[in-house]
């Protein structure tokens, strides 16, 4: 696949102007920070970014993405999986990523507890499906107190806070999630209980407005996606 390492280069660093511009325009004391998201996308665009400066990348598919962290392995890359995981999933994503974005119930945290014996443990978001949409994953907000129950006895996780796709921009979404967050805080007081996983290239503003602590960008850094 034939790209413009300049035109990268150049919409990286937009990207990361917007993102700042928004960390000022909220008065961030802790700013969010930038996940690459590298799906479709080669291995060779990603050595690109990370010798800029960018060390966090996301993938949704995992075959993909396990190619790309063999092609990079002489690189210390932050890989966070970021797709819908299956039961089949699990043993790859407990090995080879350093987060996990999307678990939505206990037998999936379960199995990527058992299968990550061994290694330091893996950071871990619960994806809640804020708006109840049939066609979105994540657990419903009424369920999140059980799953959180489980999984803080999991060693090998580090239950770490909440990941989000709402409905579309300009709803009260991110308020209601970072409500939630705000809540399961207060509730479980669980020690490394920090991080939101919210916010996309059309609405990353209005994501660290509301507390946002990671904004998930592909398009507006490495262009359109590829389909095979």
């Amino acid at each position: 696949m034939h790209w413009d390492e300049s035109k990268l280069l150049i919409n990286y660093q937009q990207v990361l102007q917007a993102l700042d511009a928004a960390n000022q325009a909220a008065n961030r004391q802790s700013p969010a920070g930038l996940l690459a998201v590298s799906k479709t996308k080669p291995a060779t665009m990603i050595r690109a970014l990370y010798e800029a400066g960018q060390q966090d990348f996301g993938e949704n598919y995992l075959q993909e993405a396990l190619g790309k962290i063999d092609a990079l392995n002489d690189l210390p890359i932050t890989w966070h999986y970021i797709g819908s995981i299956q039961r089949n999933k699990t043993r790859d994503i407990a090995k080879y990523f350093d987060w996990v974005h999307t678990i939505e119930r206990e037998v999936i945290a379960k199995r990527l507890n058992e299968q990550r014996a061994g290694l330091p443990p893996l950071n871990a978001l619960i994806q809640v499906n804020i708006d109840d949409e049939d066609s979105k994953s994540g657990c419903l907000p009424d369920e999140l107190p059980s799953l959180i129950r489980a999984m803080m006895n999991y060693e090998n996780l580090r239950l770490r806070g909440l990941m989000v796709i709402p409905n579309k921009a300009g709803s009260d979404a991110f308020v209601r999630t970072k409500a939630l967050f705000d809540e399961m805080a207060e509730r479980f007081k669980l020690p490394q209980w920090d991080s939101l996983s919210m916010g996309m290239s059309g609405d990353m503003a209005e994501a660290v407005a509301n507390g946002s602590t990671m904004v998930r960008v592909g398009t507006a850094i490495f262009g359109a996606r590829e389909y095979a």
